[in-house]
């Protein structure tokens, strides 16, 4: 095979070859742990490996010379319009387990199919019917003309959009419906939304210095920053492997509203349970409402000040809304309005003040701060240190030693 060694080739067939060897190890992980997140990560990071392909073979003499011309002409390595779609449905299946490609999804990959038609007529015309070059009569890749580059840069801004709008919508929801919030946001899936993000902004720039996509040594430089971020994209998820607890609904179009899913969540069996922002109280029947909600807030009081729910690490909006027999939305509204916090924020305060007990009782000297911690309902440390901050100004250290000063 023929492959000339340049510098330029060179670099590139590095970041080539390593993210093939990626893209094997991701789809390896997700079968051998049923992780569809780790799936649509290995084909991410092969499309962008077959996306830095053109500039790897240009480079090593592919454009010039047969039957490695017809290649690069006929294979569309550059799958621009599929690139964003499959990092959207990444980013889904990492944050919802109740995400399923479904016939709603595979709309997504609609424009990717018409572009592989596309490529297949023109294939078909200049190699099976006319026999010569007349699409390529001007010797130019196709995955190069300037409506497809700027087109598939357009798609990919987009998805990168959903994409952020969907880690948005998931970390509204869990301080709303989760007591553990803090420990489930996974800030690292800010790191490479913002890594997908540079890769647009880099190309938005170089398509506006090269219109025409200028010439292919000063494009070498977009695809090998191109190169650094998805390996490092590729990396992160390897390595950084999530399980996310909520299953819920969000609708781009609506993006205020966000709904969570029943347990069956692979049947995709609604509760009625909104979580969407609550704006305002109800005004209707303002006198019967006052008196449900007030009643509905002394028994969350007495849940936590006699039962101590607060002391399960893992408790929900729904938790609460069955031992009450009723509904979350109803909950969340009682919460929001009566005790002026969020779901997360509230037990949490409860959680910090039993800690505060308990350090006033002596407790810290009998077991560990994190013991303490653990036994108010906290699940780690570093939550733990956060919110009691948040709550007092403090942290527990520096409240154990105001507290032991005369």
């Amino acid at each position: 095979m023929h492959f000339h060694f340049s510098f330029y080739s060179s670099i590139l067939l590095i970041f080539f070859t390593q993210g093939l060897v990626f893209s094997f190890l991701l789809l390896k992980k997700g079968i051998d742990e049923d992780s569809n997140a780790s799936q649509w990560l290995s084909l991410f990071v092969f499309l962008c490996c077959l996306y830095i392909a053109p500039w790897m073979l240009g480079h090593a003499g592919w454009y010039s010379l047969q039957p490695y011309q017809d290649i690069m002409f006929y294979v569309p390595f550059q799958q621009l319009f599929l690139i964003g779609p499959i990092f959207f449905f990444y980013t889904q299946s990492l944050l919802n387990p109740s995400f399923r490609f479904t016939r709603r999804a595979f709309f997504h990959l609609v424009p990717a199919l018409l572009y592989a038609l596309y490529s297949l007529v023109i294939w078909t015309i200049d190699k099976l019917i006319l026999h010569e070059y007349y699409f390529y009569a001007n010797g130019r890749d196709k995955d190069l003309d300037v409506w497809y580059q700027q087109l598939g840069w357009l798609s990919m801004v987009i998805y990168a959009v959903f994409s952020i709008r969907y880690y948005y919508a998931y970390k509204k929801i869990i301080f709303k419906v989760l007591s553990f919030a803090h420990s489930v946001q996974f800030d690292w899936i800010k790191k490479y939304l913002l890594a997908f993000i540079f890769m647009q902004v880099l190309r938005g720039i170089f398509l506006f210095l090269y219109p025409n996509w200028g010439s292919f040594t000063q494009k070498w430089w977009y695809y090998f920053l191109f190169s650094l971020l998805f390996y490092y994209i590729g990396f992160t998820g390897y390595v950084n492997t999530i399980k996310s607890v909520l299953s819920f609904k969000f609708s781009l179009l609506y993006p205020s509203a966000v709904y969570l899913l029943g347990s069956d969540a692979e049947n995709t069996r609604q509760r009625d349970i909104s979580v969407s922002p609550i704006e305002s109280m109800e005004t209707e029947n303002d006198e019967k409402n006052s008196l449900i909600w007030d009643q509905l807030k002394a028994s969350i009081l007495n849940l936590i000040q006699i039962e101590k729910i607060h002391q399960n690490p893992g408790l929900t909006l729904a938790d609460i809304a069955t031992r009450l027999e009723t509904n979350p939305t109803t909950v969340s509204r009682v919460v929001t309005h009566c005790f002026g916090m969020n779901f997360n924020d509230f037990i949490n305060h409860y959680r910090v003040e039993a800690v505060i007990e308990m350090i006033k009782e002596g407790m810290h000297q009998k077991q560990t701060l994190l013991g303490i911690a653990y036994t108010c309902g906290f699940n780690s440390k570093t939550t733990f240190n956060r919110v009691f901050k948040n709550n007092t100004g403090i942290s527990p250290k520096e409240f154990v030693e105001k507290l032991a000063k005369p």
